[in-house]
């Protein structure tokens, strides 16, 4: 294998840094409603990648099958409906609280492999599952120690976590069969699309937002979309899924870092204590599903 063009280690860096932008930014664009900055950050993606996959990979269209089609329309409607969830539950809890439990996915991802695939775990991925789900609970009670509806936000990112699961389990197979520019463009566009029909059916106004926000759209279609998971899947190349994913364990901390240094956010004892403990269960669970299991990583922050 030729060797890469710069350090992957450096691009898994630069990676969790942009990824970690993403509920700051969701955070600043605090007049809009959450599926409308969803709608603009994929369409937005999508724009941005037209030119570029109808150019180099516009033959790949006429080889998806029906069955294909089907499944990236599913996967499509599961990541539209994860940013709504993600993102809303950002008006009601805060950072910290509400990227760890979304950090949560792979955990849901390989529980999803168990119902509907019949994977079997070792006893290390059990206790490790346990530990992290033990750190969500610790997290959620004390956000409920606060009020009620940080708890509500709490719940919103547990659900967020389990349809960008479902987006992932539908999406799998599809993504074998074609290239990762031409499977990421029909996915976005069809969750794109879902968006602007939610849009339309709430009713919620696609125009009327001040200025900054429309440079948070922008920002978040192209640093946490083509900084971050581009550079993830860019870096897969050369390095192990379970090193990426571990490395995407870390979001939680920079964006908490960013949140109190942007949002003025601070870290409460309990978000500590179960955020710390999520991040040991899922170091623990990587390292002993690493060799059992590839995870793709996800598209969704």
């Amino acid at each position: 294998m030729r060797l890469p063009p710069f350090n992957p280690y450096i691009a898994v860096v630069i990676g969790v840094i942009a990824v970690s932008t993403s509920a700051i930014l969701v955070k600043l664009a605090n007049q809009a409603p959450a599926a409308i900055i969803a709608n603009y950050r994929l369409l937005l993606a999508v724009i941005i990648m037209a030119p570029y996959v109808l150019f180099k990979h516009r033959n790949e269209f006429s080889l998806i099958q029906k069955k294909d089609w089907i499944l990236s329309a599913l996967a499509g409607i599961f990541l539209a409906f994860h940013f709504i969830l993600w993102f809303e539950s950002l008006n009601y809890t805060s950072v910290a609280s509400s990227v760890v439990l979304v950090t949560l996915q792979p955990i849901f991802a390989f529980l999803g492999t168990y119902f509907f695939f019949k994977e079997r775990f070792s006893p290390g991925a059990v206790i490790s599952m346990i530990i992290a789900l033990l750190g969500s609970v610790i997290i959620s009670w004390g956000d409920f120690q606060i009020s009620g509806v940080a708890l509500f936000g709490d719940i919103l990112a547990l659900l967020g976590a389990i349809t960008v699961t479902a987006y992932f389990l539908m999406g799998q197979q599809v993504r074998k069969r074609l290239s990762l520019m031409t499977y990421t463009f029909v996915v976005y566009g069809i969750s794109s699309a879902t968006l602007i029909l939610y849009n339309i059916v709430v009713q919620n106004p696609f125009f009327g937002y001040p200025t900054n926000h429309w440079l948070v759209f922008i920002a978040l279609a192209i640093i946490p979309t083509f900084f971050g998971h581009t550079l993830f899947n860019w870096a897969l190349k050369w390095l192990s899924t379970s090193t990426i994913s571990m490395g995407i364990v870390f979001e939680p901390i920079g964006a908490s870092i960013l949140a109190y240094f942007i949002l003025g956010e601070k870290v409460t004892w309990s978000q500590w204590l179960g955020g710390t403990i999520v991040l040991f269960g899922l170091f623990l669970f990587i390292m002993s599903t690493a060799r059992k299991s590839k995870v793709t990583i996800s598209q969704k922050k």
